[in-house]
């Protein structure tokens, strides 16, 4: 296969990573004059009076800091654009879009399980209280249906976890280089590995500020892709 040269990036990682940074720059830009993007474009879950249809597309390109922003968008360089080079900028850009939304089905779903267990003994008036709390974008901590309610999901974690499992997949002896520790691995092994220590994560930290299980949300339906391609198409990935 051809790899590009690292700074000549493919058309659609390259956009796809200024619309992040974008993204990024306004709503820091526009938090400053009052106007909270995160309350318009992150994705609430979908009982929460705050919930809108569209920010299962826009919560992919908002991130919380400078740290999630830089890791998703190094990541989406890496091994982003070797797959655009081997499926092109249409195939790429399907399968990022999938994953990432994938990636909120599966979050929202989770969500749901502990949402309706955390419901029991909640009732209908004190419910309405959460919500009424959630619209002013206000929570009671440590109450999981007031939190799930008031607290938006963002970051193209999904999709690029998606896009991490299409490596691994593609190029499964591709030897990567891990900054902690500092030795090589495989990246089936690597890819193997952190879904596992996700799937681990997102059990035993229900609640948690990562969207665990987003993140394999995007390898899962990634995974699925990769395979339907695979049966359906004469180029084997």
């Amino acid at each position: 296969m051809n790899y590009r040269p690292a700074l000549n990036m493919p058309p659609v990682v390259k956009n796809l990573i200024l619309v992040n940074v974008l993204f990024f720059l306004v709503t820091k830009i526009m938090g400053q004059t009052g106007t909270d993007l995160y309350h318009l474009l992150g994705l609430y879950f979908p009982a929460s009076p705050n919930f809108r249809l569209h920010q299962l597309f826009t919560h992919m390109f908002m991130h919380g800091s400078i740290g999630h922003i830089f890791f998703n968008m190094f990541a989406l360089y890496m091994f982003g654009r070797v797959l655009e080079s081997v499926w092109g900028p249409k195939r790429f850009l399907t399968f990022y879009l999938v994953t990432g939304l994938g990636a909120a089905a599966l979050h929202l779903g989770v969500l749901t399980l502990e949402y309706r267990h955390a419901l029991a003994g909640v009732g209908v008036d004190q419910l309405n209280y959460f919500k009424e709390l959630a619209a002013q974008g206000k929570y009671i901590p440590g109450n999981t249906v007031s939190e799930i309610l008031t607290t938006p999901t963002v970051g193209a974690s999904g999709a690029v976890f998606g896009i991490l499992l299409g490596f691994g997949m593609l190029f499964p002896n591709t030897e990567l280089m891990l900054l902690f520790p500092p030795i090589p691995i495989k990246a089936k092994y690597f890819v193997i590995g952190y879904g596992v220590l996700e799937l681990v994560l997102g059990l035993s930290q229900p609640g948690s500020n990562v969207a665990h299980f987003a993140h394999l949300g995007g390898m899962l339906f990634g995974y699925f892709m990769i395979r339907y391609w695979n049966k359906n198409s004469n180029t084997f990935y």
